[in-house]
């Protein structure tokens, strides 16, 4: 018989323990090398990664992160899943979104989505989607006592749930076999349209239709508390997650209110929220966002009713114009980590969302990536996959406790109308945004295709335009924005003059010694739609002029190696000032020759971590692209 030793398998039995002081002391020794003399805990923090929300990432994560007790899949305080089999039955809800105005061509979509994967249907309604009288065309021939139908109808929400009910009974579905959403969020259309007025009419309308689903259609939800406004106008995982509680709090009291109890009123929402490509910040948030409100109806004397029903949608936000094949890649990611943190339904845009009504490709597509996720990868015969990881434990416990705090913040306020009317969340949310926005402008979070790798030769992807979304209230904002708005002033130019504005990369050296620099060089310009011109493949104090007047350029960036620089780019900047270079940039950071250098005829410096949409700005405006 094998005794186990106290400290791990027989298999590590020979192996002593190793410490984290042990550990710590091997980074150290790395650190030094690189230039770092850190010891301690000072060594640790050097490999952190700092979020928003005052949250922290740190290099390693032991048993004393992992917490204590999470609880059991479907049991309170349902961290680990709202249900105790998880998805590990059929999968999570595949629910695909149709905002197409033409009924007869929506319902085409429905159906031909229904037929290969899909199990609900996300149908915009009203202004937004198709017309109210045209939903029974649009759901024509489909099985609604099977088919889940969640509506999305901003401000005609109960006209349109009305004519949805209409068409469950016209049909012959049974009262008890409708399933799906209403679609009603009084306090998320004020969010998006900035509009108060009609506020206390359309909880009344959600409140009375809570109480009808109540009492006829246990397998319909009135209410949605959707984050998707809060996390598209920039808010933090955390702030998302505030506020959506704060709304979901509201909505227990005006249901509570009107006489449902607290369990049913718990019933009647669905929350939404949005999963991004940051896999563990997207499993821990629909872990978080679970762990809350099973807190808030713990606080309100049903601890069993607080198993939050939640629909997960990849995130716009990060939906990119330019490139965006590589859109499929962020919404895989996505949806993976939206199965992964136990979503109920999820529901995944088609890669060519940002650029208006998506082709059938792109649907299926979109499908797919659940199914493939699902069916082949089988992602969801494992409940709460993620669980037990320290590092997420750690993470969802930290930003739970940062979105209580928020949530908190706008109780004290009054609650969410209060905190929206002030003006409280959209000046927090653009706070966020602001920090975030300078990441992306210094490429320290990159979007490929975009700020990174972009392709000024790439074909146009052309979209029917998608209907106008509510607006006038938060913003939408999206993290292609500042790019977009530069490579939109190329090709403008493009198209008035025949050729893009362009950048001569004066390479100094062999490639060796400049093929790093003129790689980032081109990168960069081209982010903000300037085409680099690198011909001849390298140039010298003597022969720049000549190449720099054959480009057609007006600006250039000298790229090579340090050594090179401190023989050459002051004499190099020299002859491209004296052919007629209006902007001499040098790709790398300012040394000791800075001041010589600028002498000679450099104006400025590129280098990774820079404000590069502050530089492609001015270059673009220095060139006189409108």
């Amino acid at each position: 018989m094998t005794v186990l030793p106290d400290n791990g398998l027989p298999l590590a039995a020979e192996f002593p323990r190793a410490t984290h002081e042990q550990w710590q002391s091997l980074v150290e020794g790395v650190l030094r090398k690189s230039g770092k003399n850190v010891s301690g805990s000072a060594a640790e923090a050097a490999l952190s990664t700092t979020l928003d929300d005052g949250l922290v990432v740190q290099p390693l994560y032991t048993a004393a992160d992992g917490g204590g007790d999470h609880g059991f899949p479907g049991f309170a305080p349902f961290t680990r899943g709202s249900v105790p089999a998880g998805g590990a039955t059929g999968g999570w809800d595949v629910r695909q979104r149709h905002s197409r105005p033409d009924p007869a061509r929506t319902n085409e979509a429905v159906l031909a989505d229904l037929e290969n994967g899909v199990a609900s249907v996300w149908l915009a309604a009203g202004a937004a989607g198709v017309p109210v009288s045209g939903l029974g065309r649009a759901l024509e021939g489909v099985y609604l006592d099977l088919a889940a139908v969640a509506l999305d109808a901003g401000a005609e929400f109960h006209d349109a749930a009305t004519e949805l009910l209409r068409l469950y009974e016209e049909r012959g579905v049974a009262p008890e076999a409708a399933l799906g959403s209403l679609g009603a969020d009084p306090l998320g259309l004020a969010a998006r349209t900035g509009r108060y007025d009609a506020l206390a009419g359309h909880t009344a309308q959600a409140t009375e239709l809570a109480q009808l689903c109540h009492r006829h259609h246990p397998g319909l939800r009135a209410l949605v508390v959707d984050a998707l406004p809060y996390h598209e106008a920039g808010a933090s995982a955390a702030q998302e997650l505030g506020c959506s509680l704060a709304t979901g709090v509201a909505y227990l009291r005006d249901l509570t209110g009107a006489g449902l109890d607290v369990a049913a009123a718990c019933g009647q929402l669905e929350f939404r929220y949005a999963a991004t490509a940051d896999q563990f910040l997207t499993i821990a948030k629909l872990r978080a966002a679970r762990r809350l409100w099973a807190r808030v109806a713990e606080a309100a004397g049903e601890p069993a009713a607080g198993a939050q029903r939640q629909h997960a949608v990849t995130s716009s936000v990060m939906m990119a114009r330019r490139d965006p094949w590589v859109n499929m890649l962020r919404t895989t990611i996505a949806c993976l980590a939206a199965g992964a943190g136990g979503a109920d339904a999820v529901t995944v845009l088609p890669f060519d969302h940002a650029l208006g009504l998506p082709d059938d490709f792109a649907r299926r597509i979109a499908r797919n990536t659940s199914t493939i996720l699902v069916e082949e990868s089988h992602l969801a015969r494992v409940i709460d996959p993620a669980g037990g990881s320290w590092y997420v434990e750690r993470l969802t416990d930290e930003l739970a406790r940062a979105a209580w705090d928020w949530f908190q913040e706008i109780e004290r306020a009054g609650g969410q109308e209060a905190a929206l009317r002030s003006g409280l969340i959209g000046e927090r949310l653009a706070t966020t945004w602001e920090r975030r926005s300078a990441k992306l402008a210094a490429r320290r979070e990159p979007v490929t295709g975009v700020s990174e790798f972009p392709q000024l030769a790439e074909r146009t992807v052309v979209r029917d335009e998608a209907p106008a979304a509510p607006h006038g209230g938060l913003p939408r904002v999206h993290r292609d924005d500042a790019f977009e708005a530069l490579r939109s002033r190329s090709d403008a130019h493009l198209a008035a003059t025949g050729a893009r504005p362009r950048v001569f990369l004066a390479a100094l050296g062999p490639a060796a010694a400049h093929t790093a620099r003129v790689t980032f060089a081109a990168n960069l310009f081209q982010a903000g739609g300037v085409e680099p011109v690198h011909d001849p493949v390298t140039v010298d104090p003597d022969t720049v002029a000549a190449a720099f007047a054959a480009s057609g350029a007006t600006t250039a960036c000298i790229c090579s190696s340090d050594a090179l620089y401190a023989e050459q780019a002051g004499p190099t900047a020299g002859a491209l000032r004296a052919a007629g270079a209006r902007r001499v940039f040098l790709a790398g950071r300012p040394g000791e020759h800075e001041d010589a250098w600028r002498e000679s005829g450099v104006d400025e410096f590129v280098f990774a971590g820079g404000d590069v949409v502050t530089v492609l700005t001015s270059v673009l405006d220095r060139m006189g692209v409108a």
